[in-house]
């Protein structure tokens, strides 16, 4: 920020744990940031902590980010939005019906994929988002403009911002985060049933056992509106567990030692290829994009870059003065450059590239 110039305001609407996180890290970057929460000793609490300037509403913030629970994640959002011509995200971890309830042209639906086994703004860190995943998921009718803004505030961040449609969004992290907990809440409660009759059981519930169960420690009061808003996509994901399970049941029942021992190999390998963050030591690459100048169409660019696997470092549109096209400029790992234009040219874009480094 230059000499002089007036810091950007933000607003936290929630100051728990991720609203606090985000408040901190905000605040690091020289914003100025007002908070509110439903229990005001919270809010008190966040301001004596140093996530918030001021406790206070969002009227005149740039951007305000909801962090409250999803069931009243659209209602705050809709709230904020009338109270002032700022932009609105959110941070729920179910984003259909929240983006389908809130049709506003100023609000991107968002999910950071971080969090702490400890709760409340008291857990909250200014680098909880250091190589995060930080979903943002807008649509046809999303403003490139406050595309860009709010995805440039995330990335400031410390995130690694990808783009999901919302209904993609909720199936996948069914599959990669609320099943998981579920799994986890009821392996733990197997084990505590179980250790009333044999209480050696807990004893020697170290090193894999821990590890597994590791989230069943999360605050459990999120997730009831969690399963109530995303019952679809879970209940799908837990139908094809339940029969996956199944299988491995029969593959132990028969004996069957080549198929199991084939089922952990693949597991295995799978789990040796999950990305462990984002690489920023990286020779990077401009692709520039010519694009009509209406809503919708970074929104289809940036979710083609995440259904390719291409990270996006930064992210602007340039508006032409005079017709209705822009130019789309994307960086991103110049070793992806290359499949990104060919998936560009397929969708019938006619993209142009360059080296930066």
């Amino acid at each position: 920020m230059a000499a002089g110039e007036a810091p950007q305001r933000a607003a936290i609407v929630g100051t728990g744990l991720i609203g606090g996180s985000i408040g901190l890290a905000l605040r690091e970057r020289g914003w100025w940031v007002t908070g509110t929460d439903q229990n005001e000793a919270v809010a008190a609490e966040a301001l004596r902590r140093g996530a918030l300037d001021a406790v206070g509403p969002p009227a005149d913030a740039d951007i305000t980010f909801v962090a409250t629970p999803v069931g009243s994640a659209a209602t705050e959002a809709s709230k904020a939005l009338a109270a002032g011509n700022g932009l609105v995200t959110d941070v729920g971890s179910v984003k259909a019906p929240i983006v389908a309830a809130v049709a506003d042209r100023r609000f991107v639906g968002g999910h950071p994929m971080a969090g702490s086994e400890q709760e409340g703004v008291a857990g909250a860190r200014a680098d909880l988002f250091q190589n995060a995943v930080w979903v943002l998921t807008p649509t046809d009718e999303t403003d490139d403009d406050s595309l860009v803004q709010i995805r440039s505030t995330v990335a400031s961040l410390g995130a690694d911002v990808v783009s999901l449609a919302p209904e993609r969004h909720d199936a996948l992290v069914a599959v990669v985060s609320h099943v998981p907990h579920l799994t986890a809440a009821t392996l733990m409660a197997l084990a505590d049933e179980r250790s009333e009759e044999h209480r050696a059981m807990l004893r020697l519930a170290a090193g894999g056992f821990r590890d597994m169960t590791r989230i069943a420690s999360g605050h459990p009061g999120i997730w009831p509106d969690i399963c109530e808003e995303n019952a679809d996509a879970i209940c799908s994901v837990l139908d094809r567990f339940i029969a996956a399970l199944g299988d491995v049941r029969a593959l132990v029942a028969d004996g069957n030692r080549s198929g199991l021992l084939e089922l952990l190999e693949q597991a295995r390998n799978a789990r040796a290829h999950l990305p462990y963050g984002l690489d920023r030591e990286v020779s990077l690459a401009e692709v520039r994009v010519p694009v009509f100048d209406r809503p919708g169409e970074l929104a289809r660019i940036t979710s083609l870059t995440t259904d390719i696997g291409v990270n996006i470092y930064d992210l602007e549109i340039a508006h032409s003065m005079e017709g209705g096209q822009g130019v789309a400029i994307l960086v991103v790992d110049d070793e992806a450059m290359a499949s990104l234009l060919e998936a560009l040219r397929e969708q019938g874009y006619a993209p142009s590239s360059r080296p930066l480094s």
